[in-house]
C-alpha cells in the first residue's frame, strides 16, 4: 500500500463534532458513573473512614443507650441498637453521597472540570452523571452497614434488605443533588467541608435519626418536619419494625412516624416527597451549575 499524500498547505481539516441526542447525553452520564465508581473503589481509606462513624454510632451509642434504658427502666423487647439502625444506615449515605458532590470542587480545583466544560457534552448530563454515581456510591457504602444488621438485632430478611436498599438510593440521589448545589459555587475543598458540617449535623440530629420525633417541643417538632432526611429515615425505620415482633405499646413509642398536625404521615407520601425531591434538586444543581462555571 501506498503511503498517504500529505495534506496540501492551507487546506482546511475539518473535525466533526457529534450531534447531542439523548443517546449521546446518556453516553455521558455513563462516563460520569463510571469515573465515580472507579474513583471509589480505589479510595479504599475513604470506604473505611465512612464506615467507622456509623459503626461508633451504632455499637458505642446503641450500646450505651440500651443500659441506660437498661438502668432507667426495661425497653421491653427492643435494643436500642435495633431503633437508631436504620437511622444510621440513612447518615452513612447523607455522609458519603455529599463527599461524592464535593468532589466537583475537587475536580475544579485540579483543572479536570475545565477539561470535562469544554467538552462537546450537555452540562446537564455532567451533573446527572454526578448524582447518579453519587447516590451509586452512596447505596454501595450503606449496603456495608445493612451487612450488619444482625449486630443490631435486625433481621437478614432478603424482601427487608432490598426495601431499605432502595429507599437509601433515593434518598442518596436527592442529596447528592443538594450536595451539587452547594458545590457548584465553591471553589475550595475547605469551603466546601466547612458549609458540608453546616448543613449536615443539622439535618442528621433533626431527622428522627437518633431518638423518636413524638413528645418533642413545638419548635424543634416544625424543623424535623421541613427536614429532608426525615422523609427518608422514617420509612427505613418503617421496614425494619414491619419485620420485627413487638408490642404496640413499644411500636408507637419507638415508631411513632411523622405526623402533620397529628395526621400519620403513610409511608407511600414519605416515599414520593423522596421521589420529588431528586429531580428538583437536580434540575436546581444543573441551573447553578451553568451559572458557576
Amino acid at each position: 500500500m501506498g503511503t498517504p499524500a500529505p495534506a496540501e498547505a492551507g487546506s482546511v481539516v475539518r473535525v466533526q463534532v457529534p450531534e447531542r441526542s439523548v443517546r449521546h447525553d446518556l453516553r455521558v452520564v455513563k462516563i460520569v458513573l463510571h469515573r465515580e465508581l472507579i474513583r471509589f473503589w480505589h479510595d479504599k481509606m475513604r470506604i473505611v473512614s465512612t464506615l467507622v462513624q456509623p459503626v461508633l454510632w451504632l455499637l458505642v451509642m446503641g450500646t450505651g443507650l440500651s443500659n441506660l434504658m437498661a438502668s432507667g427502666g426495661p425497653s421491653g423487647e427492643i435494643d436500642l441498637k435495633t431503633f437508631i439502625f436504620p437511622g444510621v444506615c440513612a447518615m452513612s449515605v447523607m455522609f458519603t453521597a455529599m463527599f461524592s458532590a464535593g468532589s466537583i470542587v475537587w475536580d475544579r480545583e485540579f483543572g479536570f472540570l475545565r477539561e470535562m466544560l469544554v467538552a462537546p457534552v450537555s452540562r446537564s448530563a455532567i451533573v446527572v452523571g454526578k448524582c447518579v454515581g453519587g447516590a451509586t456510591v452512596a447505596t454501595l457504602q450503606g449496603l456495608l452497614i445493612v451487612m450488619l444488621a444482625g449486630l443490631a438485632g435486625v433481621p437478614y430478611d432478603p424482601l427487608l434488605l432490598l426495601e431499605m436498599i432502595g429507599i437509601m438510593f433515593l434518598g442518596a440521589f436527592a442529596l447528592t443533588g443538594f450536595g451539587v448545589i452547594m458545590a457548584a459555587r465553591i471553589k475550595t475543598m475547605q469551603s466546601f467541608f466547612a458549609l458540608m458540617q453546616m448543613a449536615m449535623m443539622p439535618m442528621m440530629f433533626l431527622s428522627g435519626a437518633l431518638y423518636p420525633l413524638s413528645g418533642l417541643p413545638t419548635w424543634l417538632s416544625v424543623l424535623t418536619r421541613i427536614n429532608p432526611l426525615t422523609y427518608a429515615v422514617d420509612p427505613l425505620r418503617q421496614v425494619v419494625f414491619a419485620h420485627l415482633d413487638v408490642s404496640a405499646e413499644l411500636e408507637r413509642t419507638f415508631n411513632p412516624g411523622v405526623t402533620w398536625n397529628g395526621w400519620v404521615v403513610p409511608v407511600w407520601l414519605e416515599l414520593l416527597i423522596i421521589v420529588a425531591l431528586g429531580p428538583i434538586l437536580t434540575a436546581v444543581a444543573i441551573w447553578e451549575f451553568r451559572r458557576g462555571d
